[in-house]
């Protein structure tokens, strides 16, 4: 059981899984195929896998396909239940950076939030909601994986050996590869400005009072686009799932009031609780967002022109020019942008924003990009520098220069050995039973029909 296979698979799943789910549910009669332990594996669980690799024309066994899923998810169960034995338990401080991360990077693939909510047809709040166990199941699933392969390490011989066992024809060919420096500068907005949106946005509330409907005024002035389009409203979350200041204000609204302007890190809000449920409520919404105006970015453009100016004439290391001046949390690691894909601060050209390849492909190793207009994951315009730290040629790997990528391989090899060990010895000790209607799988483990 492949680490990467089992990654790729679990990325898959959360990029797409909920918006095929009803889906591949319309189209087989569901029922339980295994069970591991406690926890059970539905047909439609494989159906819904299934379908984003038919989608992406990666299939040439359609039932082979069916069982390699299947077995994923035996691994994955096999795991979520040492995790109950263990009484692991993740916070939900985790769950939320965790989200945040996969959210981020979604949008960015998706282009924008507003085309990930179309997508899904839903608002991005419900569809992180929907996410929710599925991303504690996993960190579950990951503390195990980690901690049964925590200590491992691989020496150089070993490197050396692991390398020197690949045939020469079958060497990998390491892919032109860039690490990217950002340096992020968010424009201030003028108080006239804030002043002025709270205004507008006062004005409107006003007319909530007097009776005017709140769903006909979302959908002509929110600026939330995954709530506007259904009258403003969000849809019920509970607690932890909202801008720390909208739920102060909303879990303390009685049904069908209107709460006073609240300032989030989105912009303004005016909330009407719609209904509750225990800890779990359904509010509708206008946002309004102060917006940046052009003397707001060219005074952030100027600001990133002399910064980019100290990094040229080597008064200032890009390094230090991230820790002084940039917005970007990620400015403590020397402002390097770490690729979600991998963990690692190494990308391809298709796991690049294809904005910040543009601006970087023509451009030397050392040098720095003119400040750029960008969207951040909130929807807001930032002003961003990049700095070409490196980039790779496209060649067949050798000690020498892919001397880490190697090692990397070297040490996922070694930590499927210890896996496949531990999925071995755990079949033997685990209650599980798998449906009739797979025991003609080929599986890589002796997955014994009960």
């Amino acid at each position: 059981m492949k680490i990467e296979r089992i990654v790729a698979l679990l990325i898959l799943m959360m990029i797409l899984v909920a918006a095929d789910k009803g889906y591949a549910q319309e189209q087989v009669i569901d029922e339980v195929v295994a069970v591991v332990g406690a926890n059970y594996i539905l047909q439609s669980d494989i159906e819904t896998q299934y379908i984003q690799f038919r989608m992406q024309g990666i299939i040439s066994d359609a039932r082979a396909t069916r069982c390699r899923i299947l077995e994923d998810l035996l691994f994955q169960k096999l795991l979520l239940n040492q995790a109950e034995l263990d009484s692991i338990e993740v916070s939900d401080d985790e769950i939320e950076q965790t989200m945040d991360a996969r959210f981020r990077y979604y949008i960015q693939q998706f282009g924008s939030q507003e085309k990930l909510e179309q997508f899904y047809k839903k608002p991005l709040i419900q569809i992180r909601e929907e996410f929710r166990s599925l991303v504690k199941e996993q960190l579950m699933v990951d503390q195990v994986q980690q901690n049964l392969v925590k200590d491992i390490k691989v020496t150089p011989s070993e490197v050396r050996s692991f390398f020197n066992r690949i045939p020469n024809d079958s060497i990998p060919l390491i892919e032109m590869e860039y690490e990217v420096g950002r340096i992020v500068k968010e424009p201030s907005i003028s108080k006239e400005e804030m002043d002025a949106t709270r205004e507008r946005l006062r004005a409107l509330r006003d007319r909530l009072i007097k009776g005017e409907n709140f769903a006909a005024l979302a959908a002509l002035y929110s600026e939330d686009p995954g709530s506007a389009k259904k009258g403003g409203e969000v849809g019920f979350v509970s607690r932890g799932q909202l801008y720390p200041e909208y739920e102060a204000a909303a879990f303390g609204l009685k049904k069908g009031e209107i709460s006073d302007i609240i300032k989030s890190k989105a912009g303004y809000h005016v909330i009407q609780l719609i209904e509750r449920r225990g800890e779990m409520i359904n509010t509708r919404h206008i946002l309004l967002m102060p917006k940046i105006s052009d003397d707001d970015l060219a005074r952030a453009s100027r600001l990133l022109d002399s910064v980019a100016g100290l990094i040229r004439e080597k008064k200032m290391t890009f390094e230090e020019a991230a820790l002084k001046f940039s917005d970007d949390p990620g400015k403590i690691s020397g402002g390097l942008m770490v690729n979600e894909m991998t963990g690692n601060t190494r990308f391809s050209a298709k796991h690049l924003d294809p904005k910040i390849f543009f601006a970087i492909d023509k451009m030397n190793v050392g040098d720095v990009s003119r400040p750029m207009i960008m969207t951040n994951e909130e929807a807001k315009q930032t002003l961003n520098l990049y700095y070409l730290k490196t980039r790779t040629e496209p060649h067949r790997a050798n000690l020498k220069d892919d001397y880490s990528t190697i090692q990397q391989w070297a040490l996922n090899k070694k930590q499927d050995d210890v896996i496949n060990k531990w999925i071995g010895d755990k079949i033997g000790k685990t209650y599980f039973r798998i449906n009739e209607s797979y025991q003609d799988c080929n599986f890589e483990h002796n997955w014994s029909i009960q």
